[in-house]
């Protein structure tokens, strides 16, 4: 029997190289690559490769493998949930005029009642086995109200518009509709871990006081990076890794996803560090391109489109077009309440309907927890690839006929900073 060693230096070349093809497929249809990445994890499961040819997958990724390529793509996870948190902007955050609230709310808030509608029709056909309603409904609501805001960047600077009115408004908009989001989804995560109500405020308030206390400590860790970046930044790099794993490890000690606490160290690490911007361009060079595809393989092998029973389809449509609907219904509603023309209001629609990565994240979470089922997995990751698949295609269509973007802008300036390139997938 070969040893796990030999099986992981089979498997992970596999899959890197693999996820590398598809990247370059998807940029070569003007999609961002990660689009390519997801599919292809999702194509190396039993939705494709598992069906057709169960000996090959068996060969390349065998059962015994699984566990440490789960590993480290997790770890690859945390890398990327630092980088996104060190890319959000949250001074920006407390200072976004009234259109960017209105559009983030909107766009958080319909999808939150729609999803909590459409998750109270499923609990029966598709909760797990004793998951109480209350974290099925609140958990499904949270994860169809997500934006990707990295990957909506990538989108929007491929297209030269980052910096363009339109790209700060809705990265704007991302930013604060992801910083919202993942609050929620703390509260859910630790509702649903907790074996009972004191339980999941204990959670809840161990989490806030951990977010105080790296708040707290930012001028500090500020003053640590800056002599460690006189030193070597060699250094700079393994304090930001130990950070984030430590972070990562305390969250998980409270009783919250891991992820979580990464997001959090990487969203109070300083900004402006010329030194921390290098390091995190080296996180990214190694970790997202290298060893995150092994997350994507990790999700599409719980994926399974094959064997998706007929019956559910039905269910899958419906989720499809309740996530679109809130998303765009409660963006563009909100936008044009905000004094935005048609054109702008349909725009803030079709982008903050972009889910990407940030989604299959989500739903990693809620199944590893066991609030949702495989089935109901499947069904949402295939509505995160189809939505945000259809977002670069759709923000073409609608920019056609406007190259200077002349359409009427929101009445007060955005400003919106996209910090760590590294992230934006």
């Amino acid at each position: 029997m070969s040893s796990p060693l030999s099986l992981v230096l089979v498997a992970v070349p596999t899959v890197v190289l693999a996820c590398q093809a598809g990247g370059w497929a998807a940029r070569r249809l003007g999609q961002p690559p990660v689009i390519g990445e997801m599919a292809v994890g999702i194509l190396l499961g039993p939705s494709l490769l598992g069906w057709l040819a169960p000996s090959v997958q068996h060969t390349l990724l065998p059962a015994t493998v699984l566990p440490y390529t789960s590993v480290l793509g997790n770890v690859a996870l945390l890398a990327f949930l630092f980088l996104v948190g060190l890319e959000l902007d949250f001074h920006s955050l407390r200072t976004t005029r009234r259109a960017v609230a209105s559009v983030a709310a909107g766009s958080i808030l319909l999808p939150l009642g729609l999803g909590a509608g459409l998750a109270v029709m499923m609990y029966p056909a598709l909760a797990p086995p004793g998951v109480q309603r209350l974290p099925f409904v609140l958990f499904v609501a949270t994860a169809l109200s997500i934006t990707a805001f990295p990957v909506l960047a990538r989108i929007l600077t491929d297209r030269g518009l980052a910096t363009t009115r339109l790209g700060a408004f809705a990265l704007a908009c991302a930013a604060t509709d992801d910083a919202l989001a993942w609050c929620l989804l703390i509260a859910v995560t630790a509702l649903a871990t907790a074996g009972s109500p004191l339980d999941a405020l204990t959670a809840l308030a161990l989490t806030a006081a951990l977010t105080a206390a790296l708040a707290a400590a930012r001028p500090l860790v500020k003053r640590t990076l800056e002599r460690a970046a006189r030193t070597s930044e060699d250094l700079v790099t393994v304090l930001l890794v130990a950070g984030l794993l430590l972070a990562a490890c305390a969250t998980d000690r409270i009783g919250v996803h891991p992820a979580f606490g990464a997001f959090l160290f990487g969203a109070t690490v300083p900004r402006g560090l010329p030194a921390v911007e290098r390091s995190a361009a080296r996180l990214q060079a190694v970790f997202v391109p290298v060893l995150l595809p092994l997350f994507f393989v990790d999700t599409g092998l719980h994926t399974d489109l094959a064997h998706l029973p007929a019956g559910q389809w039905g269910w899958a449509a419906l989720v499809l077009a309740v996530a679109v609907a809130g998303k765009w219904v409660g963006a563009a509603g909100a936008a044009r309440l905000a004094g935005c023309d048609w054109r702008w209001s349909a725009l803030m629609g079709t982008l903050m309907n972009c889910r990407g990565i940030t989604e299959i994240v989500v739903l990693g979470i809620g199944l590893q927890l066991g609030v949702i089922s495989t089935n109901l997995f499947t069904i949402m990751v295939l509505m995160a690839v189809v939505t945000t698949a259809a977002t670069a295609p759709l923000l073409d269509r609608l920019t056609r006929g406007a190259p200077d973007l002349t359409v009427q802008a929101p009445a007060e300036p955005v400003t919106a900073q996209t910090g760590t390139p590294g992230a934006t997938r």
